[in-house]
Formats: structure tokens, sequence, C-alpha cells
């Protein structure tokens, strides 16, 4: 029997390879919002951050989430992001 392929994915601020469901998933979704994406299978672009308060700040510093994303993100956006990551990174 074949065994199945473990999706790997990486982290966008410390470049870490692992499982994707040991990430936390940061979509724009095909109409333009971004948001944090819990379940990891919403349509749109996507960055994967590991799941620490330390990897988010260094990819809002950084701008990875915007290269990633390919968007302009404004403070109150990584504000609202910031919250929701916290609410998801903690479950």
């Amino acid at each position: 029997m074949k065994t199945r392929k473990i999706p790997l994915r990486t982290c966008v601020a410390c470049g870490k390879e692992a499982d994707k469901r040991e990430f936390v998933r940061i979509v724009r979704t095909p109409d333009g919002e971004v948001a944090v994406d819990p379940t990891g299978k919403a349509n749109g672009r996507g960055a994967n951050v590991c799941p620490t308060t330390a990897c988010f700040e260094q990819a809002v510093k950084r701008k990875r989430f915007a290269a990633a994303l390919r968007v302009n993100l404004r403070e109150e956006d990584v504000e609202r992001l910031r919250r929701e990551f916290e609410r998801a990174a903690s479950k």
C-alpha cells in the first residue's frame, strides 16, 4: 500500500517547515478580505505562521504577510488579525 504524502508548509516568519496542521493560516479571500483561517481550507491566497506571538510579530514587522498575500495591510487590519490570531493560536 502506498503511503500518503504529508503536506508540508513553511512559516513566513521563521522559515520552519512542518505539517500544515501545526501552523495558523492567514488568508486573503478572493474578494480581498484578509482573515485568520482556523480550518486551513478557505479559498484564497494563504500565508502560514507558527502559533507563537513572536513569529506573528516578526512577520508583521518584516511585512511578510503583505508580501505573501500580495496585499497592503493597514494598521487596523493588523490589529484585527492580531486578535484573531491570538484566539486561533490558543486553541
